[in-house]
């Protein structure tokens, strides 16, 4: 079974992430990308353009101390230029940690990701762990 271009997409993606590789990401976004994170803590908001989004992903590791990881379970394509990725997030912060089931809304425009809406199982959960 072959998979649509969309989702090896994000399957590159999410292998890029897991390595560290900000340098193969950057090439699978546009310009003006944005990743929209929800709740209310300092992670929370709208990160416009490809450079705010990467260091999102900076901000993921440095807080975590390089344990913050996205177990990818299923990607799912539309062959509209939508995605949808579901992922168990893990990571420590000091004396505490975070195991939350999340899911990405990816928006897919001439082979790039424009927008990113992320979701969770747990806001509350979220907010307390990065504040």
């Amino acid at each position: 079974m072959s998979q649509h271009p969309d989702a090896v997409l994000v399957r590159r993606g999410y292998e890029a992430f897991a390595k560290g590789d900000l340098e193969t990401l950057s090439t699978l976004f546009t310009a003006d990308v944005i990743h929209h994170v929800p709740g209310n803590n300092p992670l929370s908001g709208h990160h416009k353009g490809r450079e705010a989004v990467l260091d999102l992903y900076r901000r993921l590791a440095e807080e975590t101390n390089g344990t913050f990881q996205a177990d990818l379970h299923a990607v799912l394509a539309d062959g509209r230029g939508h995605v949808m990725a579901f992922h168990t997030a893990r990571g420590d912060r000091g004396d505490r940690g975070i195991e939350v089931q999340q899911g990405l809304f990816f928006t897919i425009v001439g082979g790039k990701i424009t927008d990113i809406d992320e979701c969770t199982q747990d806001i509350d959960e979220e907010d307390t762990f990065w504040s």
